[in-house]
């Protein structure tokens, strides 16, 4: 499938009406929604407008998405850009952000969005990138999205390629488990940058990058070798609505094989399912020169 026809097909599921049903599962846990998020939320029910939920991945704060949001905005959507947990209360500028990020679960952020989302009077359309895109997966997979697109994902259980060596150096050392680490601008030019001039690198690395707590890292490593992993995504789930995968070909953190095995995991789903790889784009995808092409094939 070409990137027009998934983006026809997905503008297509996402515009039809309807209400959002009582999820099967049981209801995320009660988490502190910030001032910004619960106007969100109420800007979304008071229109007749479907949200798009846009979720972050690690060392991205909600402004990544900023100019997705103007494009939804002007399609006739609502955008909705939370955080993960304790982000509405981070200092952008901080260097270590331990005591609030420091060792946050997949799944907490999972149960964050969570309650978002079923505070919509409708399913929204779920956008997430990177880790955001595991969390779209998991969240599609309890029936909470109307439509679902994970750009380069990173991987769940049952998603046998592992992560790039770009990330190896981040897992040896156990203390990141619990901190917030930090990305030296070498480290972002190898695992987000390594397709960008480097003047544009730098630009993107001083406006976005923040320090991102370790502990996902750990949890997507070993989430084949965890019977107890959090890091899960029901694919067979008969409410999980269309799914589009995304790849970046150069992606240095969460390779195409990853994005594929993802693919493969979902598409005996017998909701409609499709993977598209962006040739010569690497985990900036979203945030550098090129984001509107990748906004093009989802909508």
């Amino acid at each position: 499938m070409t990137p027009s026809a998934a983006a026809r097909q997905f503008s297509s599921a996402a515009n039809d009406s309807g209400v959002a049903p009582t999820p099967g599962h049981t209801g995320p846990r009660q988490s502190v929604l910030t001032g910004e998020e619960q106007d969100a939320i109420e800007r979304a029910n008071a229109t007749q407008r479907r949200a798009v939920v846009l979720l972050h991945g690690l060392w991205l704060l909600p402004n990544s998405w900023d100019r997705w949001a103007e494009r939804f905005a002007q399609g006739g959507y609502t955008p909705l850009m939370p955080g993960w947990p304790e982000e509405g209360h981070r200092d952008p500028a901080a260097s270590d952000d331990s005591q609030l990020i420091g060792g946050i679960r997949v799944e907490a952020v999972a149960q964050h969005y969570a309650h978002i989302i079923m505070a919509l009077y409708r399913k929204p359309v779920i956008i997430g990138h990177s880790f955001g895109g595991l969390i779209a997966q998991m969240l599609a997979g309890r029936g909470l999205a109307k439509v679902t697109v994970a750009i380069e994902p990173a991987p769940f259980r049952g998603v046998l390629p592992l992560p790039a060596p770009a990330l190896r150096p981040l897992l040896t050392h156990p203390s990141n488990r619990h901190r917030a680490v930090p990305l030296s601008y070498a480290q972002f030019c190898r695992m987000f940058a390594n397709t960008l001039q480097d003047d544009e690198a730098r630009t993107l690395y001083e406006q976005f990058v923040v320090p991102a707590p370790g502990r996902p890292l750990f949890e997507a490593a070993a989430a084949n070798i965890n019977l107890r992993t959090e890091i899960r995504v029901d694919t067979a789930a008969a409410a999980r609505g269309p799914l589009l995968i995304i790849a970046g070909e150069k992606d240095e953190m969460f390779p195409c094989s990853i994005a594929r095995a993802c693919y493969e995991r979902q598409r005996r789903n017998q909701q409609i399912t499709e993977i598209v790889q962006i040739p010569d784009r690497g985990h900036s995808i979203t945030i550098d020169h090129g984001w509107r092409l990748i906004a093009n094939t989802v909508f």
